[in-house]
């Protein structure tokens, strides 16, 4: 089968018309331009990496004009400013994103094939930016991406932590961690902004004065602004993605001149500096240590003398008056907290309207109130901030005493509403007194916030029921919901440009911003012509992923089988224990009877483990170690296969996604807030077996039931099991494949030499099953053997692609973002475009 390049199609899809020449040679000539002046200079020989560096800065030669005429736009104009605070940006690449979003993608293909350099091998040297773990970091760049689309005047801040998620190796079929030193070439995308470096202040005390409060005695460090362009979808708007790093001061440690350490003063400058130096590599997981605290609050720090400068600064274009009252703050300034994370914006905003702008404190707390607002994505005891008081009275004083008066006067309201309930004073509290006293983040979020929202119908609902229950009988009208989406950007029309062109020949281009457009997909689900046609590009797909996985693993797979894709972050929760257990039973089916008819499935397992989580780990161990046991078993043959995915981020996710049959959404009803991953599969024609969980729900809704498979317990008869008394026994004893499953893990089938290897993970199962995988097992392997029957049937598998194709326009991120702007941030989208800035406005 021949294999278009994906060159071949992106040029297809992104030009859509004739390449102009004098465009191409314009690109040739700032690329050679690049090459020969900005980086060889000395150098007789350009390496791939200079081509890569030359290819980089062409675009943003085109990116940069943009950039300054939206941010003079935005001056001028005076728009309410979108403040999107968060500690993770999981951005991936930018080079090929760029070029889409600008429309030059097809040029630049065409100038560099002129030159006679292959685009695809130069876009391999990018380093992906993993400034995230996980789910809550890539919302945060889906977001980015559609604020700038809809003409936001939004501004995301953030550390650029010089180390991102650690690079994931597998050896012996265990996970080690490398770090992930994304900058040592240098990062072309970003320029910093040293006129804009800000001190921030840590530990010290506070001292009563005539004036106020005063917070003395400090230790500086400054935060030096690195700035990325964002830009939207063809529409001449380039936001800015602001990034502080950690810079300690020149006279840091003076002191030690003093007694002639100089040398030992220069290097306690490091001490300072940690504070950007690494990304902490947790998911969904509460550690509560110092270095994470100051990370937490120098970005506050940093951002809300940004945004106070930036509205004083701010007055209808005028470059002199400057504004001296703050009455209209929350008519230009709303600032989102991407989970509790940045919570501390909320006592630092005070400080600086209390202390330093002596505005009092009554307007200050309703200014702070009426410009925050709060996402919540995680229902999960373990991973709810709970920072100890005596670490926040030590780190940040002065906030700890605002945190101590927003508590007394917000107990006070509680008091009046509810007179003598001490019980729900003490939920309700900031301060939870039990054991060491510690400091609730998201109760204060709540309270320091105008509108709380969680990220799906289902977790909205769940949060007002349960963890915050006394909160929205004090507040109803808080509470939101947000369910999340992904830009089809990067999630179609990047990642899979066979099916982006097949989607543009039946409706034409408005589906790239308005998602919802896909609907007009379904009047084509049974025609055979177009069926044919999705399938091919999803072989295609599959081939080329196939190629990949056998030139880095060596195994090689069946592209005829269903490709059966679980690809997220190693959590309990999230159930691959699950898929495993699944795995082992065909496996053992096989093994019954090998003339059995079966169908083909190649699994794949994919995600990162926090270094610290011993089981996560184990699970991961255990999937390579069947993996071994399956993939070279002689009776299994291609029917069967089970690989693990290392390293799995944003770039790997892009083409594993496109080429991917089935989507495991498995998690126990209750737990996945959202899940975004679920939508990218939808939305590339994958089907999806999962639970009725987070963004699943309306997934199925949006499609139809028939169109997925569906399993297991719902969220109420997890809570039913849970008062009854789980006992993981029952299901144990009753069911003899799960039970010889169990007993393979527990006694060393699969560790040949290390019989005890897995016993943990069996006595996990049988003990201390949190997650109830046993409970949901019957189900599972029920609906699996559907999703088989289902596959042989091409026709209807193909049917059920394109309704799921064409049902997934709500879960676009543009959705997302125009709702949130509407309803929470009080701004209101366009789709108009800035003129281009050879043009006059």
């Amino acid at each position: 089968m021949s294999v278009q390049t994906d060159a071949e199609k992106r040029k297809q899809i992104s030009v859509r018309g004739i390449v102009a020449v004098e465009n191409v040679t314009e690109v040739k000539k700032a690329f050679n331009r690049h090459v020969h002046y900005t980086l060889v200079k000395d150098r007789n020989v350009a390496t791939p990496r200079d081509y890569y560096f030359a290819l980089a800065h062409t675009v943003k030669d085109h990116l940069v004009s943009r950039w300054i005429r939206t941010q003079q736009y935005y001056y001028e104009n005076d728009p309410k400013r979108v403040y999107y605070l968060s500690l993770e940006y999981y951005m991936g690449r930018s080079l090929q994103n760029t070029m889409i979003n600008l429309g030059i993608q097809g040029t630049v293909d065409e100038a560099l094939y002129q030159l006679g350099l292959d685009i695809e091998e130069l876009e391999e040297l990018e380093e992906d930016a993993g400034l995230g773990n996980g789910g809550l970091g890539r919302l945060a760049a889906c977001f980015l991406d559609s604020m700038a689309t809809l003409g936001l005047a939004a501004y995301g801040y953030g550390i650029r932590y010089e180390y991102g998620i650690f690079a994931q190796k597998i050896e012996n079929g265990e996970q080690q961690e490398e770090p992930d030193d994304w900058l040592r070439f240098g990062n072309p995308w970003e320029k910093a902004r040293p006129e804009f470096m800000l001190p921030v202040n840590f530990y010290g005390s506070v001292v009563d004065t005539p004036d106020g409060k005063k917070w003395i005695d400090t230790q500086v460090v400054f935060a030096m602004p690195y700035d990325n362009p964002i830009p939207g979808y063809n529409n001449n708007v380039v936001n800015t993605l602001r990034l502080w790093s950690a810079k300690s001061p020149i006279d840091f440690n003076l002191k030690f001149f003093n007694s002639g350490d100089y040398i030992q003063a220069v290097l306690d400058r490091n001490v300072a500096e940690n504070i950007s130096r690494v990304l902490y590599p947790n998911d969904n997981f509460f550690e509560g240590k110092e270095l994470r605290l100051r990370q937490e609050y120098f970005m506050c720090a940093a951002t809300l003398q940004d945004i106070i400068r930036r509205y004083k600064a701010s007055k209808f274009g005028c470059r002199d008056a400057v504004r001296t009252s703050f009455e209209h703050l929350p008519e230009k300034v709303a600032i989102q907290l991407n989970d509790t994370h940045p919570a501390l914006a909320i006592p630092e905003f005070l400080r600086i309207l209390v202390d330093i702008e002596k505005v009092p404190y009554e307007q200050a707390w309703d200014l702070v109130v009426k410009c925050c607002a709060y996402t919540n994505h995680t229902v999960l005891p373990e991973a709810l901030e709970r920072w100890p008081c005596s670490m926040l009275e030590n780190v940040l004083p002065r906030h700890m005493q605002l945190i101590y008066h927003i508590n007394f006067l917000h107990l006070q309201e509680v008091q009046k509403r509810w007179p003598g309930d001490m019980d729900r004073l003490r939920r309700m509290s900031l301060i939870e007194e039990e054991g060491e006293k510690r400091v609730n983040m998201a109760n204060l979020s709540i309270v320091g916030s105008h509108a709380v929202n969680g990220v799906a119908a289902i977790h909205s609902e769940i949060l007002k029921a349960t963890i915050f229950r006394d909160f929205f009988e004090m507040w109803p009208d808080k509470f939101q919901n947000k369910t999340n989406g992904i830009t089809p950007r990067r999630w179609l029309l990047l990642c899979n440009p066979g099916l982006s062109d097949l989607i543009c020949d039946k409706i034409g281009e408005d589906w790239i911003v308005h998602l919802e457009k896909l609907k007009e997909l379904k009047r084509w689900a049974k025609d055979p012509a177009f069926q044919r046609a999705v399938m091919k590009v999803k072989q295609e797909n599959k081939l080329k992923l196939a190629a990949l996985i056998e030139r880095d693993t060596g195994v090689k797979i069946n592209p005829a089988s269903m490709f059966d894709v679980q690809v997220k972050r190693i959590h309990e929760y999230k159930r691959q224990l699950l898929n495993i257990l699944h795995v082992i039973t065909l496996y053992n089916r096989i093994k019954r009877d090998p003339s059995a008819s079966f169908t083909p499935r190649t699994v794949m397992i994919g995600g990162k483990a926090a270094p610290g989580y011993f089981i996560a780990k184990q699970i991961i161990a255990l999937a390579c170690a069947v993996g071994n046991t399956v993939n070279n078993d002689p009776d299994v043959g291609d029917k069967l296969k089970l690989i693990f995915l290392e390293n799995y981020r944003v770039t790997l996710a892009e083409r594993i996604i496109p080429a991917s049959d089935l989507s495991e959404q498995i998690s126990t009803a209750g737990t996945e807030a959202s899940g975004t991953g679920n939508m990218k599969f939808m939305l590339n024609g994958a089907l999806t077996i999962g639970t009725m969980d987070g963004a699943n729900v309306e997934m199925a809704e949006e499609a139809g039931e028939e169109n997925f498979f569906i399993f297991g317990m719902r969220v109420d008869d997890v809570e039913a099991l849970k008062q009854r008394g789980y006992n993981a026994y029952e299901y144990y004893e009753r069911n003899p494949e799960l039970r010889q499953c169990v007993e393979q893990i527990r006694s060393g089938f699969f560790s040949t030499g290390e019989p005890g290897k897995f016993a943990h993970v069996a006595d996990v199962l049988l003990h201390h099953d949190r997650f109830l995988h046993l409970a949901d097992y019957d189900a599972y392997v029920e609906a699996q053997q559907k999703v088989a029957d289902v596959y042989q049937d091409q026709t209807k598998w193909a049917e059920m692609v394109i309704e799921n194709i064409a049902s997934s326009g709500k879960f676009s991120s543009d959705r997302t973002i125009t709702e949130y702007a509407r309803e929470i941030w009080g701004v209101e989208p366009t789709w108009d475009k800035l003129p281009a800035p050879h043009e006059t406005a």
